[in-house]
């Protein structure tokens, strides 16, 4: 798994900080808030997780499962696969987000959280990616900047994949690409089958 990586964006260490800065940021900005903080499943689970340990407060946290990727790159088209279990009317909404690339998922969730009576929808993600924005979307707590390439680790994936690894790293071309040629050959496959059959 880890010959996939072309190199190490982020290191342990450095997420670690991240998150400490983020954590005392947040602590401060939502004291004497009603605080939930909603993570967008799968990506945001390693660093929600770390996040929620370095806010000093009392908050609830909750799941939305959303998606928009296909492959390497985001579809744009927005589907909540699960919703939330609790109401956000009145309270104040931390949005965890592992990545904020083209915007297009963020922005749909923020306006439906809005539309159900948060007081306030507010952004913290891991990793920015301004350079792949389609949509205008401004996260308040950002923990850093990436280039526009496809990244993965720490929650991040590529098909469900490298999602346990440490550390944020940008995938070798040839794993993405071998899997465009795993996915030819399946089509491929399926239609010489269906030329034997007919």
């Amino acid at each position: 798994m880890k010959n996939d990586i072309l190199k190490v964006l982020i290191s342990e260490d450095e997420i670690k900080e991240i998150i400490k800065r983020l954590g005392k940021q947040i602590t401060k900005d939502y004291m004497g808030k009603d605080l939930v903080v909603i993570g967008l499943l799968k990506g945001c689970n390693p660093f929600m997780a770390d996040l929620i340990r370095q806010i000093d407060l009392k908050l609830d946290v909750d799941y939305l499962a959303v998606s928009s990727y296909a492959g390497t790159s985001s579809t744009g088209d927005v589907k909540i696969r699960l919703d939330l279990n609790q109401s956000v009317l009145g309270r104040d909404v931390l949005i965890a987000e592992d990545i904020v690339d083209t915007g297009a998922t963020i922005t749909t969730i923020k306006k439906l959280l809005l539309h159900r009576g948060a007081k306030s929808v507010k952004i913290v993600t891991l990793l920015d990616k301004p350079a792949g924005r389609l949509m205008e979307c401004y996260p308040e707590y950002i923990g850093t900047e990436v280039p526009n390439e496809f990244v993965v680790g720490y929650g991040l994936d590529f098909n469900e994949k490298y999602r346990n690894l440490p550390y944020v790293g940008v995938l070798k071309p040839a794993a993405y690409e071998k899997w465009g040629e795993l996915c030819k050959n399946k089509i491929n496959h399926k239609h010489q089958k269906e030329n034997l059959i007919f």
